[in-house]
């Protein structure tokens, strides 16, 4: 029997407990029928088919508790700093007049894209209408965003970010980029400028993908070998290596 007098036996209770709740609570939520545009940045197109067919995931490697956490963080930490912009005198949308939140929908819904909202109005020193985003990040990510920029550091998020001012037509302005260190509450913030040659590219490859996978036709891995440490962390390896060349 399960000693719940020492910490370790209920804290690992508890969290079991919470694991399924949550666990349960995700499979029963509607799933992607798109392409999400926040993912088109990611390193391997292949990785990008497997999310688009919706293929079963590698054993051991689902939406776990911890994950499921973790993304709830992250949304909580945006309601937060959505507060706090709206305290500092901006005016930030995140809805449209029906209500829903601001996005795209192209390809016959194939690829679509929501923003955390968009600043149409603020303190001096920025141009409006902006696109907003924001990611709340550990220590380790946020110092690497913070020496080197987004660009190079998060590209997925800098490609996100390109494809929703090209397709909401915010590319006027830069973008306001926020983040969020996890541990300390430091911010860092920065402005980014319109990148077309990216949102383009982007683009480019949102169609291959989607028209590869509906052709049955698998593209190139981004890697030459299964021990590069992307593929080690993806959710379809076993599947991607195993079985196809």
């Amino acid at each position: 029997m399960m000693d719940f007098n020492s910490s370790a036996s209920l804290s690992g209770r508890i969290e079991a407990l919470l694991d399924v709740a949550l666990q349960t609570e995700h499979k029963a939520s509607p799933q992607r029928d798109y392409l999400g545009a926040s993912r088109l940045g990611a390193a391997c197109e292949r990785q990008l088919q497997y999310e688009y067919a919706k293929a079963s995931v590698d054993a051991g490697k689902g939406f776990t508790g911890r994950l499921l956490r973790i993304f709830e963080r992250g949304h909580r930490t945006e309601d937060m700093v959505m507060r706090w912009l709206r305290l500092a005198g901006f005016a930030l949308k995140t809805e449209d007049a029906n209500g829903h939140q601001f996005g795209f929908s192209v390809a016959d819904g194939r690829l679509r894209g929501h923003v955390d909202g968009v600043l149409v109005a603020g303190p001096e020193g920025f141009s409006y209408p902006a696109l907003w985003e924001n990611k709340c990040l550990g220590s380790k990510a946020w110092r690497e965003v913070q020496k080197h920029k987004l660009a190079i550091a998060k590209p997925v998020y800098a490609s996100q970010i390109a494809i929703y001012q090209s397709y909401l037509g915010l590319h006027e302005h830069p973008a306001l980029f926020t983040a969020v260190n996890a541990d300390t509450m430091e911010i860092y913030a920065e402005l980014i400028p319109f990148d077309a040659t990216l949102a383009q590219r982007m683009s480019d490859r949102a169609v291959r993908v989607i028209q590869a996978t509906e052709a049955g036709e698998l593209l190139p891995r981004a890697f030459a070998d299964s021990t590069h440490f992307e593929c080690k962390f993806c959710a379809w390896a076993e599947r991607c290596w195993r079985f196809t060349p």
